[in-house]
């Protein structure tokens, strides 16, 4: 595809994680660890399920409430975070300027970098909606984005950010057995702070839509024809009994 053009991608994300592993010679987890969730005190990340986690590793559920599997993935960068609620208020922390005149990345990530993240690169059905490796959910009051990201998978497991840089507003939910119900909520909450609908629980629920317009289209042509064929056959009755 050509560049301005969206579509979802984890694949990109391995890249990403090879090239780090190639140019710095450590595995992609270690690198994270040690360059970025240990500067900024992100004691409970990490790419790799182990003595960090431990027991604090939450149950997963199916839709139906039943207990649901956990899996490993090798494709770390793209599907194998695990974090908790603080943790990723200490990271949306870095779009922000700190106490104690602690500067906008905490000296870890450049600030023209994270800048740089909340530019429009691409667009849906028309509309600016992908920075750098974030999601432009709505226009801030003076110019900016309300980002963050979303995540789902099966079994349902969906999270869900939204950070206002210019309020330093946010939300962050975490959950598992409903496919959708974080976004519902951090969606929720970008109409409620800026009056905007968040394009992304629209384009999440498009297919099903989709789905659903056309299942409404079949039923309205299969009723027209039904229609069609009960009055054909009652008017020739009305002919035979005229006859």
């Amino acid at each position: 595809m050509e560049p301005g053009a969206f579509k979802y991608s984890g694949g990109g994300y391995t890249l990403l994680q090879l090239l780090i592993e190639e140019v710095t010679g450590q595995s992609f987890a270690y690198y994270m660890k040690h360059n970025i969730f240990e500067p900024m005190g992100m004691n409970k990340s990490s790419y790799v399920w182990d003595a960090v986690i431990g027991d604090n590793l939450v149950e997963f559920y199916n839709a139906d409430g039943t207990m649901a599997k956990h899996y490993s993935y090798t494709s770390l960068a793209a599907t194998s975070l695990y974090t908790s609620l603080a943790d990723l208020e200490i990271f949306f922390q870095v779009f922000l300027k700190g106490k104690n005149s602690e500067p906008i990345g905490r000296n870890i990530i450049k600030p023209e970098t994270l800048k740089s993240m909340r530019k429009p690169h691409a667009s849906t059905m028309g509309m600016d909606i992908w920075g750098l490796g974030t999601i432009l959910y709505a226009k801030t009051e003076h110019g900016d984005f309300i980002i963050g990201h979303d995540g789902k998978s099966t079994p349902p497991i969906n999270t869900a950010v939204r950070l206002n840089p210019e309020t330093g507003d946010g939300i962050i939910v975490l959950e598992t057995g409903n496919p959708i119900m974080a976004t519902k909520l951090a969606s929720e909450w970008v109409f409620w702070k800026t009056g905007n609908v968040d394009l992304t629980l629209f384009t999440m629920l498009k297919d099903t839509m989709v789905a659903t317009m056309r299942k409404g289209i079949l039923a309205i042509i299969m009723i027209s024809i039904l229609t069609g064929v009960v009055r054909y056959i009652r008017k020739l009755k009305k002919n035979k009994s005229r006859g």
